[in-house]
């Protein structure tokens, strides 16, 4: 399915009229100027001439940088510093992913920046955050996860903590904090006219999204081992189980009607008043288990259509874009050649688009220097200064 916009038509995206300048960096700062961009901001990405971070395929196929324009400029060169900041005069927005200091030894820390546009965000994305002990040391996604809890929780009782991914880190305790982050800014500078930092460090966003494992926690409902509660494995009825292909089915029956309507579905002669019971569950797993082992996955589908036990296919990353939800949704769609998740979330009103395909670096250098003020970019780029 290919999708282009969501919202109505006549109405822009939310973010229309916002400018952002992106000082390229690597996936948390990426995904969060993508979503800007999503919502309608204009987003330009200052790439360095032979930067190419850690992406395996060519630019062009970076999904994190669609919607996005891309000017090359050397940082190096206090020429081409200058440039960034004559593009900050007139942008809202500025986002960078560096250690701390090292935007301020370019030449472009938040002082020096307000000095030319005083009503300036100033997006800071990192691990460990501008201060503390760790603040200078090299990490990544796990890293960051390790030190909240978060990384400890997830995994099976007696095995090894698994990896979500970079879900919990980079991406949801960093780039969307990140995001949050600069649109409460934005609120204030309309209001006072004054920008401010954002210091989104992915230890705060990760440990922040552990709020309510750290409610069950002081209640006493929490034990602070792996598959050992509700929501981590533990329970019977909140886990995954192997089908007859070899296939597995996500089981979230959490509610009690609910799982009384797994254990009717699935044949079992269990009584859901022992939902809750922990000394029954080894038992009431290994009754589940046997069930969902007689049939295949495409079988379990049609037994759990329209019913509300709270079951659904585990299935690939290829598969997800048919699954008949998704599809109908357009959640996964193609969009220049590529198969990508659409904007989100929705809007009844504003418009969201998907925008162009990821630049090639330096591909927009002379528009957006010429649409942002800068009439010498021919001259820039014949001295290596941009390109």
């Amino acid at each position: 399915m290919t999708v282009e916009t969501t919202g109505a038509a006549e109405y822009p995206g939310p973010l229309t009229g916002v400018r952002v300048v992106e000082l390229a960096g690597l996936g948390p700062g990426p995904f969060a100027t993508m979503m800007l961009a999503d919502l309608g901001a204009d987003v330009v990405r200052i790439e360095r001439p032979a930067f190419s971070g850690v992406f395996p395929g060519k630019p062009e196929q970076d999904l994190l940088n669609r919607g996005k324009r891309s000017v090359i400029l050397d940082l190096k060169r206090p020429e081409a510093v200058e440039v960034v900041l004559r593009l900050l005069e007139r942008a809202d927005v500025v986002v960078e992913g560096y250690r701390p200091g090292v935007a301020e030894r370019l030449g472009l820390g938040p002082d020096v920046c307000w000095e030319r546009n005083s009503r300036l965000i100033f997006g800071r994305m990192t691990g460990w955050g501008q201060t503390g002990p760790l603040a200078q040391s090299a990490g990544h996604d796990i890293d960051y996860i390790a030190v909240t809890g978060a990384l400890h929780a997830i995994g099976e009782a007696q095995g090894a903590p698994q990896i979500p991914l970079n879900l919990v880190g980079d991406f949801g305790g960093g780039g969307m904090y990140l995001v949050v982050g600069i649109l409460a800014a934005l609120r204030v500078a309309e209001r006072t006219g004054r920008g401010q930092v954002v210091d989104a460090a992915i230890v705060d966003g990760a440990a922040h999204l552990l709020t309510g494992i750290h409610a069950f926690l002081n209640a006493g409902a929490w034990n602070d081992r792996r598959g050992a509660n509700m929501l981590d494995g533990g329970a019977p009825f909140y886990a995954t189980y192997e089908t007859a292909d070899g296939r597995h089915m996500a089981v979230g029956a959490i509610e009690t009607k609910f799982y009384a309507e797994l254990l009717t579905r699935l044949g079992i002669d269990e009584a859901p008043a022992r939902q809750h019971d922990r000394s029954a569950w080894p038992t009431i797993r290994a009754k589940i288990a046997a069930a969902f082992a007689t049939r295949t996955m495409t079988q379990w589908c049609e037994v759990f259509e329209e019913s509300d036990a709270c079951v659904a296919p585990v299935v690939s990353l290829r598969e997800a874009a048919t699954h008949p939800h998704i599809e109908a949704r357009g959640t996964i769609v193609d969009h220049g050649g590529a198969v990508q998740s659409a904007p989100a979330p929705r809007f009844s009103l504003s418009r969201t688009a998907l925008g162009n395909p990821p630049p090639s670096p330096g591909e927009h250098t002379r528009v957006v220097l010429s649409e942002w003020g800068i009439t010498d970019a021919d001259s820039l780029i014949e001295r290596g200064v941009a390109g």
